[in-house]
């Protein structure tokens, strides 16, 4: 009976151990943890110049870019991710893909019939607000696509990660998986402020 808990009281030394040096390693446990929350989130960089068209949809819709609630990430419950996934294909389906005309410049919309990428994004985050999220985790993104076009996405704050809601697609996919070069998102504490990327 003794030589069997001393065999135990051994090998929880010897993991306790393991794990101490583990943790201590240039490739342990503690740089593991800390590394986590880049691979999650996305990392803000400088505050930069809001886009213009941004500035004068704040100005025309003021509501739109008020602070509303006060979580800066959303639990992701299984009801919420049913309601984020219903939001994404609902809007999706609901607003016709065009193309700014040149000639009438950048303009950002929000619940149309027809609009680009901005659109999309402007209509989710509304719709998501409308059913009690809070609008400290829910951000439009500028990006480019692969081929170099400007994009804007929404961005939902989870506690699994930063999660992107795309126009181009019904899937919901980790901010580093979607294949987008970034370049500037709206702060939580403020729609109106943006930060470079």
């Amino acid at each position: 009976m003794f030589g069997h808990k001393r065999v135990i009281v051994l090998t929880l030394a010897s993991l306790l151990a393991t794990q101490t040096a583990e943790a201590d390693g240039p490739a342990g446990v503690a740089r593991g943890l800390k590394s986590a929350p880049a691979l999650l989130y996305i990392s803000e960089g400088r505050r930069t110049s809001a886009p213009f068209a941004h500035v004068m949809f704040c100005a025309q819709h003021p509501d739109e870019c008020a602070v509303r609630g006060a979580a800066s990430e959303i639990v992701l419950s299984r009801f919420a991710d049913k309601q984020l996934h219903a939001v994404n294909a609902s809007v999706n389906r609901s607003i016709r893909p065009v193309d700014e005309r040149p000639d009438q410049g950048d303009v950002w919309q929000v619940n149309v019939k027809s609009g680009d990428c901005e659109d999309f994004a402007l209509t989710k985050r509304d719709h998501l607000i409308a059913m009690g999220w809070s609008s400290k985790a829910l951000r439009i993104a500028i990006t480019k696509t692969p081929s170099g076009k400007g994009h804007a996405v929404l961005v939902v704050r989870t506690d699994r990660g930063d999660l992107v809601l795309d126009n181009r697609t019904s899937e919901i996919k980790d901010w580093k998986d979607v294949g987008l070069r970034w370049l500037m998102i709206q702060s939580r504490e403020d729609p109106r402020i943006w930060y470079e990327l």
